[in-house]
C-alpha cells in the first residue's frame, strides 16, 4: 500500500487499550500508511504507552468496562462527546458496546462525519431471561437506534444473527451493514505446524470469564481425568475482575491437576503448535478471535452451537459443534477427535484453508480501508 498525503483524519474509541492491540492495530496502522492523521481513545491502562509508542497519538477516557452508574456513564458520553468536538475527527471508528452506543451517540451531536460501529456481540442483555417487562433491553434498543442512526455510516457485523436482531428492532439500515468475519490474523505469524508428541493436549484460550464456557470445560477435564484419560487440558488466559462473568484466581487454583493453568501468554502460536485441539466452549461471541488464530495454526477446533462461535468454524470440516453448557458433550467430542487422528488432522488443514480464505488480517485491513474511502465521498 502506498502513502498518500493528506489531513483525513480517524479517531478509534474502544475501552481497553490492550483490546485495540490485540484487535485493531493492523487496521490503524495501514490507516496511518495511507494517509490518515489515526489517534486512539480508551480508558487509561498499562497498554496505552504501547499504542503511543506505534506513533500514534492517545487520548484517555473516563470509562469503565461494566459499570452502570448513570452519572460515570452520562460523564464517559460527554467526554467522548467534548473529544469529538475539540479534536474534530473525520471518521470515527468505535469498537466494543459502550464505544459504540455511547461514541455513536455522540459522533451525531458532534456533527462527526463519518461513522464506523463495530459489533463485536451484543452482550447479555440481549440473550438473558428476563420476566415481564425487560426495561433495561428497552431502554438499550432505543439507544441502538439513536447511536446507529448517522447518515453517513457503516456498521460492521461479524456474525449473522447480531445484525438480524439490531434489524429487527431498527437500528440498522440495510446499506449500512458490512460484514467482516473478526479481526483477522497474520497468516505468518500463526503459521500451521505438524502435530506435537502424544500425549493428546486440549487448550482453551479465553479470559477467565464463566460465560465462555470455562467451568464447563473444566468439568469436562475432570471426566476426562476420572475415566483415566491420558490427556492434557490447558487453559491459557487471566481473571478479569472488571467482569461480573470472571472467576477469581482462587477458583483458578481450586482446579488442581484436573488442568494446568498457564495464566496469561503472548506466544499463543506457539502453544497452538503444541497442542492438538482447540476448546471453546463459548455462550455467545461476536467471532471469538481465538478460533480464527486456532484455524490459522492447522488445529481442529470444538466449539458451541451458538453466534459467533458457529460462524468461526465450518461445521463438521474444520471443527465440531456442541451444545451450550453441556460439559459431557465436550469430553464425549475431545474423546472422539483424540482417538481419530486422520479426523483431526483433516480439520486441522481445513480449518488453515478457511483462515486463508476468510481470515487473512490483510483482507481485514482492505476491507476497512474501503469502508473510510467510502465515508469520505
Amino acid at each position: 500500500m502506498t502513502k498518500q498525503t493528506s489531513s483525513r483524519s480517524l479517531m478509534f474509541v474502544v475501552n481497553n487499550p490492550a483490546f485495540f492491540l490485540s484487535h485493531r492495530l493492523p487496521i490503524a496502522l495501514a490507516a496511518k500508511a495511507q494517509g490518515y492523521d489515526v489517534s486512539v481513545a480508551t480508558m487509561d491502562g498499562e497498554a496505552v504507552e504501547a499504542i503511543k509508542g506505534h506513533g500514534l497519538t492517545h487520548y484517555v477516557l473516563p470509562m469503565s468496562r461494566s459499570g452502570m452508574n448513570p452519572l460515570a456513564e452520562i460523564k464517559t458520553l460527554y467526554a467522548i462527546y467534548r473529544l469529538f468536538k475539540i479534536v474534530e475527527p473525520d471518521i470515527v471508528h468505535l469498537v466494543t458496546i459502550k464505544p459504540v452506543l455511547y461514541g455513536g451517540i455522540a459522533a451525531r451531536l458532534a456533527g462527526v462525519k463519518g461513522v464506523v460501529s463495530a459489533i463485536s456481540g451484543l452482550g447479555f442483555i440481549f440473550t438473558r431471561e428476563h420476566k415481564g417487562i425487560d426495561w433495561v433491553r428497552l431502554v438499550t434498543q432505543q439507544l441502538y437506534r439513536y447511536a446507529l442512526g448517522h447518515r453517513n455510516s457503516r456498521v460492521i457485523f461479524q456474525n449473522s444473527n447480531d445484525r438480524e436482531i439490531l434489524g429487527n428492532i431498527g437500528a440498522v439500515r440495510d446499506e449500512q451493514v458490512v460484514m467482516i468475519r473478526g479481526s483477522g490474523v497474520n497468516l505468518e505469524q500463526y503459521a500451521a505446524q505438524p502435530e506435537p508428541p502424544l500425549p493428546i493436549t486440549i487448550i482453551f484460550v479465553a479470559r477467565l470469564l464463566k460465560d465462555k464456557g470455562l467451568l464447563e470445560y473444566v468439568e469436562a477435564a475432570g471426566m476426562s481425568q476420572r475415566d483415566g484419560k491420558p490427556y492434557r487440558w490447558l487453559v491459557v488466559g487471566n481473571p478479569d475482575p472488571g467482569n461480573p462473568a470472571s472467576v477469581t484466581e482462587d477458583e483458578a487454583r481450586s482446579w488442581g491437576d484436573r488442568v494446568q493453568w498457564l495464566g496469561e501468554r503472548n506466544d499463543i502460536a506457539a502453544l497452538y503448535a503444541d497442542s492438538h485441539i482447540v476448546v471453546l466452549p463459548s455462550y455467545r461471541e461476536g467471532l471469538p478471535k481465538s478460533l480464527v488464530e486456532a484455524a490459522a495454526c492447522g488445529r481442529a477446533v470444538i466449539t458451541t452451537d451458538v453466534p459467533g462461535c458457529r460462524d468461526a468454524i465450518e461445521a463438521g470440516l474444520t471443527g465440531v459443534l456442541v451444545p451450550v453448557r453441556d460439559a459431557r458433550a465436550i469430553y464425549d467430542a475431545v474423546c472422539e477427535l483424540a482417538e481419530d487422528t486422520e479426523k483431526r488432522q483433516a480439520m486441522g488443514r481445513a480449518g488453515r484453508a478457511l483462515a486463508q480464505d476468510a481470515f487473512d488480517i490483510r483482507k481485514v485491513v482492505q476491507a476497512h480501508l474501503d469502508i473510510y474511502q467510502a465515508l469520505e465521498r
